[in-house]
């Protein structure tokens, strides 16, 4: 008679992943965006780790949450884990014949700066099926499946980070509204619009040129710049124009500068990679026709 004992059985994968992605953040809002499930699916993960460990990992407080000694003890080892299972799931991954080149890009990017590099890629990549993901902040590379990504970042330098552009401001406009631009007194007389996710711009601006800027704040708000910039060329008012987004309108004069002057924001649009064990063969191909 055979006999078939009851194993002990470890933590739920689940939880272990929140967990590490919590530990990692120390934020729990921040690994449930990363994840894509609610904080509270976060919270109830991590409440069932601490009950099968036997002890707390994370303290709670008003300000958010902080690791225990214990939950900081196991940091390294989860990472370490977790890193591994992300280097087995893109081998895995890379077994496909033509698998999809996954990149990540902040909205506005996606939208309006990378559609025609995209199209000179696939001309000279026509084997590559591409995709990509609009998403507000930057994903782990060392964690998701994405292959490069792009953001607006302060270049820190490493091997790793490519700065495309500087980011450099400036007033824009429709050329049906240059007149008034020019003859209104600190743009008081004129429609302002405001992206929601550069909401400093205009100060930023008129801070770093010595421009007596007179806004109302409570102008058009835009949750897409890709919009904002669309109602620009509409003559709804008068938008800061980031030029390396807008390098087409510029071009083709849908937009005009409504100032002479621009200033730097200290970014750039950068393309992150992943570690180089990690990256696709046509990695530095893609990433030199983008620089281009």
């Amino acid at each position: 008679m055979s006999v078939a004992p009851k194993r002990p059985k470890g933590p739920p994968l689940n939880a272990m992943r929140a967990f590490e992605a919590a530990a990692r953040n120390v934020n729990f809002v921040a690994a449930a965006e990363e994840l894509n499930v609610t904080p509270g699916a976060i919270s109830q993960h991590i409440k069932a780790l601490e009950g099968w460990a036997g002890t707390p990992l994370f303290r709670r407080n008003a300000q958010g949450v902080e690791l225990t000694p214990e939950g900081q003890s196991l940091v390294p080892v989860f990472s370490a884990a977790f890193d591994q299972m992300a280097d087995a799931a893109r081998a895995l991954r890379d077994l496909k014949p033509n698998a999809d080149f996954h990149i990540a890009a902040l909205p506005a990017v996606a939208q309006l700066w990378l559609p025609k590099r995209l199209r000179r890629i696939r001309e000279e990549l026509p084997e590559i099926n591409f995709s990509v993901t609009a998403m507000e902040n930057p994903p782990s590379l060392s964690r998701e499946m994405f292959d490069l990504s792009i953001f607006f970042a302060v270049p820190d330098g490493s091997s790793n980070q490519i700065a495309l552009a500087q980011d450099v401001i400036a007033p824009v406009c429709a050329p049906t509204l240059l007149d008034r631009a020019h003859c209104s007194n600190g743009f008081r007389e004129i429609p302002i619009l405001h992206d929601q996710t550069w909401n400093d711009d205009w100060f930023t601006w008129s801070r770093n040129v010595g421009f007596d800027l007179q806004i109302d704040a409570s102008g058009p708000q835009f949750s897409l710049y890709s919009l904002a910039v669309e109602e620009a060329k509409a003559s709804a008012g008068l938008l800061m124009g980031h030029l390396c987004l807008i390098e087409d309108a510029l071009e083709s004069k849908t937009l005009l500068f409504a100032h002479s002057r621009s200033c730097p924001t200290g970014r750039s649009l950068v393309v992150s990679l992943p570690s180089k064990t990690r990256q696709r063969s046509e990695t530095s191909q893609v990433v030199a026709l983008l620089s281009n």
